[in-house]
């Protein structure tokens, strides 16, 4: 018992930890977000929550930066500030914002944001957990051990969470007669922006699979969709 109580307690260190963070995140989100009002862009956003027949879809603007969206475990959408001012100063389409809420929908929807425990400050309480017991059977490396690991998981999570979420925007904006096109002009233009600045790429693209092969299986979806689309009216035409 006395051996596998630091084991013990690390992990309640950990949860705690977790929790702690998560409503400090909570809070700073609640303070320093407002709701977003623009009609260029609930008009946009509109037209998703009356293809989901939701009532509405309350996007809030979150008064950071770096440009980013965020589904939040309690299922609430937040853009950034960054990203909003990309729209008002013309660099993005109403469009293409809508597609980031499309996206960050499909974290929620796929029940991501739980499983995951998406919240930054979760991974980090996992990480300190993991290091104190590491730390114990591998001294001096324990942490850095514990380091790689949860890089390499949330990496690997991150990658798989991000297709699936990209999967389900293309679907809800094609339904919504927006299109897939938004989504891979935004991937596109953040992409160049992060070459062009030789600086960290947007947070948006941060933990994502690499932006190729995301364009790569979007147009792959869209001309799938087109296919059955052609082969449904050629259905329709023989009837």
């Amino acid at each position: 018992m006395l051996k596998s109580l630091p084991i013990l307690l690390a992990l309640i260190y950990g949860l705690v930890l977790y929790h702690f963070s998560a409503w400090r995140t909570r809070r700073e989100l609640k303070a320093q977000s407002k709701l977003l009002t623009d009609k260029r862009l609930t008009s946009e956003i509109d037209r998703l929550a009356h293809t989901l027949n939701f009532k509405e879809i309350s996007v809030f603007v979150y008064e950071i930066d770096p440009i980013n969206g965020l589904a939040a475990p309690d299922g609430k959408i937040y853009i950034t500030r960054g990203l909003y001012e990309k729209f008002l100063n013309g660099d993005f389409t109403a469009s293409e914002i809508a597609s980031v809420v499309a996206h960050e929908l499909g974290h929620v929807a796929l029940n991501h944001s739980r499983r995951r425990m998406i919240d930054f400050s979760g991974q980090n309480a996992l990480r300190a957990a993991l290091g104190m017991v590491l730390a114990r059977f591998l001294p001096g490396i324990g942490v850095w051990v514990a380091n790689g690991l949860m890089t390499l998981l949330v990496a690997r999570l991150s990658r798989s969470d991000e297709y699936e979420a990209d999967e389900y925007a293309a679907a809800l904006l094609t339904k919504a007669g927006i299109g897939v096109e938004p989504q891979i002009s935004l991937l596109r233009k953040l992409d160049e922006a992060a070459r062009l600045s030789r600086r960290t790429p947007p947070a948006w693209l941060m933990s994502h699979p690499k932006t190729a092969q995301r364009i790569e299986a979007l147009e792959k979806l869209r001309a799938k969709w087109r296919l059955q689309i052609a082969s449904s009216k050629r259905d329709d035409n023989r009837d």
